[in-house]
């Protein structure tokens, strides 16, 4: 068995990102088991409707919903079907094991089937990436895939990198793997297009990855993060194209991050935060974290530019509901005043 080292940096955004994920979402975790139940239902047909739609699927979110409850919906044959599949794919896939094999090909197997042929087995032919009529890039042959596929399973069981890196470095090297030193090539850097499946990689990739992000915590089954990656596909393609020029996931790692982050912002609801708290409090204290930061730092965060609307619609209310804390009370307009969510 080769002990494959995906290569990629760990910057200070990652260390931060990873920071601020991880004590934004315990947040998610007070709702009680009725609301659970419900955003649950919510956030898993945004993340199937995102996934679909980043494959050109045109189903709505009510389209699914319908089919989810049975409904007859009137729409192409084909992407009735992706629907399915990814239905019965994300009720199963907690019951899968993220570096094993078999599940992995059992999942695809329910992803695609009555889509292609083949659905559950690794293609058997070769593929490329076309610009137009022109190959830009061959993947491996058909022969190498298990071997690729087993390497890269083997560093999910082995590493100790924390889960989400892990994640989103399976995400990417599934789609496309670099190497520092390829003996089998004799290079420096190479690029090696993976792609396993004739055709779900990219949607097997991204269920991959909640996969990994759900034995985590749990809490990643109900965050729609393949919602947010759908509407920032343009971001999600220039990062692979940059990982990809520098031999080196950081910059995938980092745009990942980002959308995990966004996500849980903007379907956690905090424990602190009532009903009766106005938009703009409850997206201040979702920019913020235990850590005392400035009013201007909170300004930007918001990307607000106009001070005094900040103090009376965001942070005044914020103080007076207590959801708030300022590092000097006995002090409250010292220019050097900070704040942070009250403890």
């Amino acid at each position: 068995m080769s002990h494959y080292q995906p290569p990629f940096s760990i910057t200070s955004k990652i260390i931060d990102l990873i920071a601020n994920i991880s004590e934004h979402i315990g947040r998610l975790s007070v709702i009680d088991e009725e609301k659970n139940l419900k955003l649950r239902r919510i956030n898993r047909i945004r993340t199937i409707q995102g996934s679909l739609a980043i494959e050109g699927n045109t189903l709505s979110e009510e389209q699914i919903t319908a089919i989810l409850d049975g409904k007859r919906v009137i729409a192409p044959p084909k992407d009735v079907q992706e629907a399915r599949n990814a239905i019965k794919a994300y009720e199963a896939f907690e019951t899968w094991a993220p570096s094993s094999n078999d599940d992995f090909l059992k999942a695809h197997q329910i992803l695609m089937s009555g889509l292609i042929d083949d659905a559950g087995l690794y293609r058997s032919g070769n593929v490329g990436v076309m610009n137009g009529k022109t190959i830009v890039h061959m993947a491996p042959p058909a022969g190498r895939v298990n071997q690729l596929m087993s390497e890269l399973f083997h560093w999910i069981e082995s590493t100790d990198h924390h889960p989400l890196i892990t994640s989103c470095v399976f995400h990417y090297e599934f789609i496309f793997r670099t190497n520092g030193m390829s003996s089998w090539q004799g290079c420096q850097k190479s690029t090696e297009f993976i792609h396993p499946f004739a055709d779900g990689n990219g949607r097997m990739g991204r269920l991959w990855q909640t996969l990994i992000l759900n034995k985590w915590n749990p809490i990643f089954a109900q965050l729609p993060v393949e919602s947010m990656i759908h509407e920032r596909q343009a971001d999600y393609y220039q990062a692979i194209n940059l990982s990809t020029q520098g031999t080196d996931s950081a910059p995938f790692i980092e745009f990942m991050l980002t959308v995990i982050l966004q996500t849980i912002l903007e379907v956690a609801p905090t424990d602190q935060v009532s009903d009766q708290v106005s938009d703009q409090v409850k997206k201040l204290i979702n920019s913020m974290t235990n850590q005392w930061v400035s009013a201007d730092q909170l300004i930007k965060n918001l990307g607000l530019s106009h001070k005094p609307t900040f103090r009376k619609n965001y942070l005044k209310p914020a103080l007076e509901a207590k959801l708030v804390e300022m590092q000097n009370p006995n002090s409250p307009t010292s220019p050097k005043q900070k704040y942070r969510l009250a403890t």
